[in-house]
């Protein structure tokens, strides 16, 4: 019984020694946090009962994520109102989804977020497109054409609309394009037999490189790798600084060789 108890206690000592505090929430730029906000949705995405036949492998957007980040700052559980037209928060969609969960820091993560989202699935009913309950969030999650998501985690000492909380964790996830609309999140079928024409089966999911390219994002093929891309103007400058540098250091020391009594001022 006392090595029982004694492993029970390590146990809660480990799990709470990883929970989050004010002070170390991850931000929209850190790695992990963008692996697993990509990771989880894609699995769920893969396992979907039915199968579904026309699935789009996600991949992250910064600009979602940014949009997430700005909203979750607000420490509302409300949606973000200026999500679909006429306003046009991001450059390649006009309508963009959201999910938001809120929490006390000691049980966030991104995985129990996102999974508690899924598990709105036993409140929908495929066939009928009924929901005897809340369903929106997992068939955001499981939006058939939705291909980029963006997600942000905000410390909030109170959020407004959840008074019951205090010093929680608000969580966003946002979606392009938005899902949620009145037919079925997905086509049922064989996995991947609805693919788009150029479109690479993967883990169930329907990939295309070209689709998924954004400024950056997670390769498929190595989805530990991060790919990004620098500004055009800023790699000239740099460029064009190294061979003047260059030029000037050659110039001075044929100079030099040329007028050895020559002297050189700064």
């Amino acid at each position: 019984m006392r090595v029982t108890l004694a492993t029970a206690a390590w146990m809660v000592s480990f799990v709470s020694s990883y929970s989050f505090t004010e002070n170390t929430l991850p931000d929209i730029e850190n790695e992990d946090f963008i692996k697993d906000c990509v990771r989880i949705h894609n699995k769920f995405r893969s396992e979907v009962n039915p199968t579904a036949s026309d699935m789009l492998y996600m991949t992250w957007d910064p600009a979602l994520a940014q949009i997430a980040k700005a909203w979750a700052k607000y420490c509302r559980f409300a949606h973000n109102v200026q999500l679909k037209s006429p306003h046009k928060l991001h450059p390649n969609f006009t309508s963009l989804g959201e999910n938001i969960w809120t929490g006390s820091l000691s049980i966030f993560s991104v995985s129990s977020a996102i999974t508690s989202w899924y598990d709105e699935i036993r409140y929908y009913d495929f066939k009928t497109r009924k929901c005897n309950k809340v369903c929106g969030h997992y068939t955001q999650v499981v939006w058939a054409d939705s291909y980029k998501v963006g997600c942000a985690v905000q410390f909030c000492a109170k959020v407004s609309g959840f008074e019951s909380l205090s010093r929680g964790a608000h969580f966003i996830c946002n979606y392009g394009p938005a899902g949620n609309y009145p037919t079925w999140p997905y086509k049922k079928g064989a996995t991947c037999s609805a693919c788009r024409n150029n479109d690479k089966c993967l883990d169930n999911l329907c990939v295309n490189p070209q689709r998924d390219k954004v400024t950056r994002y997670y390769s498929v093929v190595y989805p530990g790798w991060t790919i990004s891309s620098r500004n055009r103007y800023t790699s000239l400058f740099l460029i064009v600084s190294a061979i003047i540098r260059l030029l000037s250091v050659i110039v001075t020391i044929f100079v030099k060789h040329k007028y050895p009594n020559l002297v050189l001022l700064d």
